[in-house]
C-alpha cells in the first residue's frame, strides 16, 4: 500500500499562481481607486457646496466608513444573489471597494474644498471669472494640494484592503498566498512573501506622494 502526503513542496508554476493573483490585486486596486475617486471628488464638492446634498448623502457615507469591508462585501454578494444578478467576483469587488473609496474620499475633499480661503474666491470673482472657472482654476487645484496626503493613505489602505475580496470567491494575492499555505505549509515563507509584495507596491507609493507633496507644496 503507498501512502501520499496530504501536501507537496513549492513548485515553479506556483509563481505563475501567485502572479495571477498579484494581477489580480493590481487590477481590483486600480478600477477600485478610479471609481471611488472619479466619484468621491464631485460628492465632495456638492456636500462642501450644499447642507441639502450634506444632508442628503450624510447617512450612505457614514454606513460605508462605519461597516467593516468584510460585511460590505458579504452584503453586496448576498443582495445580487437575491437579486439574480450575475456579477463576477471582480465586479462585486470593484463595486463594494469603489463605493467605500467614494465615501471616504467625499470626506477629504469635502474638507480640501472647505479649507480653500473664502478670499480667494471672492479674489477670483473680481476678476471676472464666473462660478465654474473659480472652481476648477482656484478651489479644484488648492482642495488636490491639501487633500494629497490624505487620499494617498486611503489609495494604501484600499490596496490592502482588496485582500478582503476573497470572501467573494475573488483570487486575488492573499487568496492565491492562502491557497498555496494550505498545499505546501510553508506558511512562514509565503507570509513573508506576501508582505515582500504588499511593501513593494505601496512604498514607492508613500515615497511619491511625499515627492509630489514638495513639488505642489503652497
Amino acid at each position: 500500500m503507498q501512502f501520499v502526503l496530504g501536501y507537496q513542496g513549492l513548485q515553479w508554476s506556483d509563481a505563475y499562481y501567485l502572479l495571477q493573483g498579484a494581477i489580480n490585486t493590481l487590477s481590483l486596486a486600480c478600477v477600485a481607486g478610479l471609481l471611488g475617486s472619479l466619484l468621491g471628488i464631485p460628492l465632495g464638492w456638492a456636500r462642501a457646496s450644499s447642507l441639502v446634498a450634506r444632508v442628503i448623502t450624510t447617512p450612505v457615507v457614514d454606513i460605508f466608513r462605519s461597516i467593516p469591508m468584510i460585511i460590505i462585501l458579504i452584503l453586496l454578494n448576498s443582495l445580487f444573489s437575491i437579486l439574480g444578478a450575475g456579477l463576477s467576483a471582480f465586479t462585486l469587488g470593484s463595486l463594494a471597494l469603489g463605493c467605500w473609496m467614494a465615501a471616504v474620499t467625499s470626506e477629504v475633499a469635502r474638507a480640501g474644498f472647505q479649507a480653500v480661503p473664502p478670499v480667494f474666491r471672492r479674489s477670483a470673482r473680481s476678476l471676472g471669472m464666473n462660478y465654474l472657472q473659480e472652481l476648477i482654476y482656484i478651489s479644484l487645484p488648492l482642495m488636490i494640494r491639501s487633500s494629497l496626503s490624505a487620499w494617498i493613505g486611503l489609495l494604501l489602505s484600499l490596496i490592502k484592503d482588496s485582500a478582503l475580496a476573497s470572501v467573494i470567491g475573488y483570487v486575488e494575492f492573499m487568496r492565491a498566498t492562502q491557497g498555496l499555505i494550505n498545499r505546501t505549509h510553508e506558511t512562514w515563507f509565503l507570509l513573508l512573501g506576501t508582505g515582500v509584495f504588499y511593501f513593494i507596491v505601496c512604498y514607492p507609493i508613500s515615497r511619491f506622494s511625499r515627492h509630489l507633496e514638495r513639488k505642489v507644496a503652497i
